[in-house]
């Protein structure tokens, strides 16, 4: 029989009536994944996009099999394409203001920027986290190029370059201990006391990286966005590649924190189950907004797996 020809899915009477089966919110690698998992089932699915991802300043997306070096928006705009095989799936430019869960029916309000509300059944947060930078003149502007977080992303690109390390305390000294794989020439920089252990002062001693406990003054970039030398407030300057930090995090909205979602105090990521499931029944968390590894690849299965799991919640709820 031809898709055009099959009789619509009818809703059973006892499932409260919706606008959607799932909302997905966020249009990243974990949303559109989502979006297409939930598609390829028939279900009637919004997904909405909030805007720029959180990779967005990068040259590239690596790691990914199959497209290893493509341009972050690239990505995404292949898979906005192909969601547009799937009729159910509808895709809006906007971003959520509010979602609550109504404890009588179990299905979800969502408010919009764009102005109304839709609702639905399931929920997937897929809205991802925001890098939150030292405030030191250059750090934003070469975010991406010069400026970077993941040696897993970025590091064959700047190999055996003269790099930097940028944070304080043990953590900084295992980081550039990681980095060093990918270069001998690197070095810490604190900018002002260390808070280095004697254990990690050896440690870093040992497989030559220094530490430079003066404060920052700037970053020098050049024109095509990397690092050209870091200004000390001394007057000192050094000649750098590019700088890896791990910056600090906050979720992209305060979403999960509407619903109830139990957060992880430490990293502030939603917790999940092995569903994909947050704390909360009919919300499932996909993405950098999870503790997950920070990866697109990641990113993009942990979308299959909300989808999966939602589908199948779903179909549990139309078949008892």
């Amino acid at each position: 029989m031809p898709a055009s020809a099959r009789r619509p899915f009818r809703r059973p009477t006892h499932i409260p009536p919706t606008d959607y089966d799932v909302v997905v919110i966020g249009a990243g690698c974990a949303g559109l994944s989502a979006a297409l998992v939930l598609g390829r089932c028939r279900r009637r699915v919004l997904l909405c996009d909030g805007g720029k991802t959180r990779n967005a300043p990068s040259p590239a997306v690596h790691n990914f099999l199959s497209r290893d070096g493509i341009k972050p928006q690239e990505l995404l705009q292949q898979g906005r394409e192909q969601l547009s095989a799937y009729p159910s799936v509808e895709l809006r430019e906007s971003c959520v203001m509010q979602a609550e869960r109504d404890e009588a029916t179990g299905t979800f309000r969502i408010t919009l920027d764009t102005g109304g509300c839709v609702t639905s059944r399931k929920v997937i947060l897929a809205t991802g986290v925001m890098d939150v930078l030292p405030p030191i003149d250059g750090m934003r502007e070469l975010w991406g190029v010069g400026v970077l977080h993941c040696p897993y992303c970025h590091g064959y690109e700047v190999s055996d370059k003269p790099l930097a390390v940028y944070g304080r305390g043990k953590s900084v000294a295992g980081f550039a201990l990681l980095i060093s794989r990918w270069s001998k020439d690197v070095v810490v920089c604190t900018d002002g006391t260390a808070g280095l252990a004697d254990h990690s002062r050896q440690r870093l001693k040992r497989h030559g990286i220094p530490v430079y406990e003066q404060q920052i003054a700037r970053l020098v970039g050049r024109n095509n966005g990397e690092l050209h030398s870091i200004e000390f407030a001394d007057g000192t300057t050094l000649e750098r590649a590019a700088l890896f930090l791990h910056p600090e995090q906050q979720q992209r909205t305060d979403l999960a924190e509407q619903l109830g979602c139990y957060r992880l105090a430490r990293s502030g990521g939603i917790r999940v189950d092995k569903r994909i499931q947050t704390s909360v029944p009919g919300v499932y968390a996909a993405g950098d907004t999870t503790p997950a590894a920070q990866q697109a690849v990641v990113a993009a299965a942990e979308g299959v797996q909300a989808g999966i799991s939602c589908n199948e919640q779903l179909t549990r709820e139309e078949c008892a």
